[in-house]
């Protein structure tokens, strides 16, 4: 979905398909044909953004094949689709039984991370439509914290210098400007905006930014006006944002709020868990640790990594973190020029939800990702922007 900004830009809006799991360049044609499409047809649109997510095998699959490159974007045109912006977060197995920890490797201080991101780009620079001259792509933050020292930590830059070269040399050859931002997360070396500033003000390189996502924002309880304005001072560009809730609970200390979180702790997806302090930020890695006895203090609020619905918070006595999404677009795109212009929906959670909140059939799952498009775009236009055919 594409938006007209008030300073005569296009906004670019998609949804993120790593909520359909598909490891292979088959799995992705499919999720075009029973997923994407269909969403684009609820919606009623011509066109519909969609952000990829190709896991290692499906990108060396289109990488080395031009021909199964070509055969994609004919496919993503027949179905009226469109992409300009891919998730390389996940690197594979997204669609396990158990991810947890699984989903930080390999991580930037591996060759294979690079290997992989250049590949994403070189994918990215033949799938733009032929009117867009830019893409993004989404990255891990570095690591996660544990698996990081000081060699790893000089590696990752050194990676990531390369990486923006090989970008530089992929615009001069294909006029495609491919852009990544790292994407902040809770248990990672860049947890915070705040943690991205010294290493990318380090790399000081335009190609190499920040991926804002809302609900990574708001479970570390950054202020969004806060952290966008210190980005912006820093000089450090916002490639892109997801745009994403997180799970909020009021009164942690209460047994029936308890019992309501515990239904959302579940085994496949880590659910970081936070908490504001008198002396600064505590968590768990998981939700499960932070409800076993007092693992972290509950005389506030808590907020869970688990990313929930846009247009369905949870019911009471829970709740969701949409206005610090509300608030962080409004900064994004509100102002005179957008920070950024590529949006994107991510909400890969549908069937880890509550039993009685997942979608039991593909048509309830294409609704409920037509929905939160539908709120997002409704978000957009309230701040001024003008929907394009």
């Amino acid at each position: 979905m594409r938006f007209r900004h008030p300073d005569g830009s296009t906004v670019h809006l998609a949804y993120c398909t790593n909520v359909h799991p598909a490891e292979t360049l088959d799995g992705v044609l499919a999720q075009l044909r029973d997923h994407c499409e269909p969403v684009r047809r609820r919606l009623g649109r011509d066109r519909l953004g969609i952000g990829l997510w190709l896991a290692k095998d499906a990108a060396r699959a289109l990488v080395t094949d031009p021909s199964a490159l070509r055969g994609l974007r004919g496919e993503l045109d027949r179905r009226g689709l469109e992409v300009v912006t891919l998730n390389g977060f996940p690197y594979e197995g997204f669609g396990a039984q158990e991810v947890k920890y699984r989903v930080y490797k390999p991580d930037w201080a591996d060759a294979e991370r690079l290997d992989h991101t250049t590949a994403l780009a070189r994918v990215l620079a033949a799938l733009l439509p032929d009117d867009v001259t830019d893409g993004s792509v989404s990255t891990l933050p570095l690591a996660w914290r544990t698996a990081y020292d000081e060699p790893g930590a000089e590696a990752a830059r050194t990676a990531l210098l390369t990486l923006a070269e090989r970008l530089d040399a992929l615009e001069e050859l294909t006029g495609r400007s491919i852009r990544v931002g790292l994407e902040p997360e809770p248990g990672c070396v860049v947890e915070t905006t705040h943690d991205a500033v010294a290493p990318l003000t380090s790399i000081a390189h335009h190609r190499i930014g920040i991926c804002v996502d809302t609900c990574h924002l708001a479970t570390s309880f950054e202020d969004p006006h806060t952290a966008l304005d210190a980005l912006a001072a820093a000089g450090v560009p916002v490639v892109k944002s997801q745009l994403s809730a997180a799970l909020h609970a009021e009164h942690p200390h209460l047994p029936e709020v308890r019992e309501a979180l515990a239904a959302f702790a579940e085994p496949r997806f880590l659910h970081q868990t936070r908490t504001a302090t008198a002396t600064g930020l505590r968590g768990t890695d998981d939700l499960g640790e932070a409800l076993s006895g007092g693992a972290l203090p509950d005389g506030g609020p808590w907020r869970a990594h688990f990313h929930v619905p846009l247009h369905a918070a949870p019911a009471a006595p829970l709740t969701s973190t949409l206005p610090v999404l509300k608030a962080a677009l409004a900064r994004l795109v509100g102002g005179p020029s957008p920070l950024t212009h590529h949006l994107e929906v991510e909400t890969y959670t549908w069937q880890t939800l509550p039993p009685e909140l997942r979608p039991r059939a593909r048509a309830q799952l294409t609704d409920g990702i037509a929905a939160e498009l539908t709120l997002a775009r409704d978000l957009l236009t309230d701040l001024g922007l003008k929907e394009l055919p």
